[in-house]
């Protein structure tokens, strides 16, 4: 089944009088359960792709859906409540509170859906104890390492089941031991709970992970292993 397809997608940016293409053309699907890596050059696209399939832009042609969703056709609360339910983030500047806990962080999705004290503690602690924080679930992010704020953004990103969890070079600033460990714990969580992931990335340490690579070149698909 198809969680996120990109059909002759556009993105155009304006600086002044100049217009800058980011995207040309994208088609692209990522099917259930993918582990799928987006690599290329410096303006190939990959970020604004990630953009586009985080709700967070929209294309200047061409569709998006998600889950069968065009997204340029919803409001901006439900695209809110869209990115809240159905899609995770796992940024490489981690992006938490810093006044809050690990758990809280990791809580914060949940919250906001107005799910149950007792489920949400059940599913927090569950997901840390799973992530290696047993422990660490009251400490704030500044008493944490690189690696494990960033297994409590991780934790964050699928503790609501999201459809599909987008992931902006996740290993971009941690060294290469926990780079591996945080890796090996996304292809569990891919392989063992059916989390679906789509990288953004230029650390050639995620793609011998990922089952799928897409190359972007100049805003479209240069290689798909897929194909």
């Amino acid at each position: 089944m198809s969680i996120l397809r990109f059909q002759g997608v556009t993105k155009i940016y304006r600086q002044g009088q100049v217009e800058v293409p980011a995207l040309r053309g994208l088609d692209l699907s990522i099917q259930a359960g993918e582990f799928t890596a987006l690599v290329g050059p410096s303006g190939s696209g990959k970020t604004t792709a990630l953009n586009m399939a985080g709700a967070l832009d929209i294309p200047t042609s061409g569709t998006v859906s998600l889950e069968g969703t065009d997204l340029a056709g919803l409001s901006k609360r439900a695209l809110s409540h869209l990115r809240r339910d159905r899609i995770g983030f796992v940024f490489q500047a981690y992006n938490l509170i810093p006044v809050l806990t690990a758990y809280e962080n990791a809580e914060s999705v949940l919250a906001l859906q107005g799910v149950a004290l007792a489920d949400r503690r059940q599913r927090v602690m569950a997901l840390l104890d799973e992530l290696g924080l047993a422990g660490m679930e009251d400490r704030r992010p500044d008493q944490l390492s690189g690696g494990q704020q960033q297994r409590v953004a991780i934790a964050r990103a699928i503790a609501s089941k999201p459809a599909i969890v987008l992931a902006d070079e996740p290993t971009a600033n941690v060294d290469s031991e926990t780079s591996q460990r945080l890796l090996g714990l996304m292809q569990k969580l891919n392989e063992e709970r059916g989390v679906t992931f789509l990288f953004s990335t230029h650390d050639d340490r995620v793609l011998a992970y990922a089952r799928r690579v897409v190359k972007l070149v100049d805003g479209a698909v240069a290689e798909d292993s897929a194909a």
